[in-house]
């Protein structure tokens, strides 16, 4: 099971931070966190660079994935935060 980090997602979005769900598009497509921007996975490395100086909201199905992305964005030394599944923000 993953667990997320004590932190109040919404508020850090609501404080400036990014929310990015990292699932597939049909995935997204099918529903997601309202003013979420779909970034899948695989194309997380291509577009970390643009989130320089924000931080970062992850999200995707179960946590899994958005804790790959959150490793990511942090190697860059970007801020982030994996708030787990695409429902727990709002």
């Amino acid at each position: 099971m993953i667990t997320t980090e004590k932190v109040d997602f919404n508020e850090k979005i609501k404080q400036g931070a990014v929310a990015i769900d990292v699932r597939t598009s049909a995935e997204f497509n099918s529903g997601h966190a309202k003013g979420s921007i779909n970034i899948p996975l695989d194309s997380i490395s291509k577009k970390v660079s643009n989130y320089a100086g924000k931080e970062v909201v992850v999200v995707c199905r179960s946590g899994a994935r958005s804790a790959q992305a959150k490793k990511i964005f942090e190697k860059q030394g970007i801020t982030c935060y994996n708030a787990g599944a695409w429902e727990n923000i709002k």
